[in-house]
């Protein structure tokens, strides 16, 4: 059994503050992938996850304070890849993978449009050049697991109001269609697949009390290769740790 976490921990020295590690601790997953970690290693304590057993990797972003990804696990990869090749996304630090023995992990963070038509811009280009390069990629590795923030609600069962939100970054429908076709590529949502009930999200705006009311959006995916889909046991989302605006989202396969 691979216990996976992904987590948008909206600033890693942030939740480290929040008792993240404790809460890692009890929780203990087997691959844990961060998104939006707002730091490079020499700004905290990785000691801190290595005594609780971790090999650490880190992808930051040049940028200081802003984006990056990590990908923390027990058993040590065979291989870890920095990045998709890709300089404009490379920059922000947002792709970092993990081989082992019969499968990868990916922890991805896809860009945020809601600042602007600029990055909206980047988005949609980011959405397109991440199919192409995955599409290549899963000829040498065909059994991928991608896990992260994708920064899009998929159906309208993914959103507490899709109908006010529907010209919104994030639920727009070309980017809707996007995820429709990644799927259709060969990927199963893990989550959906076993949890087909409404008012399971993700992340909430810290705005007007939402996550207490549970007006949230499902926009973190554990997205699994087709060929993995008989191994899938579990998937839930942890909608009990606070350490961001976002929740973990779990995936269990039985290998």
């Amino acid at each position: 059994m691979v216990k996976i976490l992904t987590y948008n921990v909206n600033g890693i020295r942030a939740a480290l503050r929040k008792d993240f590690a404790s809460w890692l601790k009890a929780t203990n997953p087997d691959v844990l992938c961060l998104q939006e970690i707002k730091a490079n290693s020499e700004q905290f304590d990785e000691s801190i996850f290595n005594d609780l057993g971790y090999h650490c990797f880190w992808n930051s972003a040049e940028k200081k304070g802003y984006s990056g990804v990590a990908i923390l696990t027990k058993t040590k990869p065979q291989h870890v890849e920095y990045g998709c090749g890709i300089e404009q996304i490379d920059f922000e630090g947002r792709i970092l993978r993990a081989d082992f023995d019969g499968f990868s992990v990916m922890s991805a963070y896809f860009p945020s449009g809601s600042s602007g038509d600029l990055r909206q811009a980047f988005k949609m280009k980011f959405l397109n050049q991440f199919q192409t390069y995955i599409n290549t990629l899963k000829k040498d590795f065909p059994k991928l697991i991608i896990s992260g923030d994708y920064n899009i609600c998929h159906k309208a069962i993914d959103i507490h109001n899709p109908q006010r939100n529907k010209n919104t970054s994030g639920f727009l429908p070309e980017e809707r269609e996007w995820m429709s076709g990644f799927i259709a590529s060969g990927f199963v949502d893990s989550f959906r697949s076993l949890n087909p009930e409404p008012h399971n999200y993700s992340w909430w705006s810290y705005r007007a009390n939402a996550r207490a009311k549970n007006l949230g959006w499902r926009i973190d995916y554990n997205m699994i290769s087709k060929n993995l889909l008989a191994h899938l046991s579990r998937s839930a989302i942890l909608s009990q740790a606070f350490h961001s605006d976002h929740c973990p989202v779990l995936v269990e396969l039985d290998f």
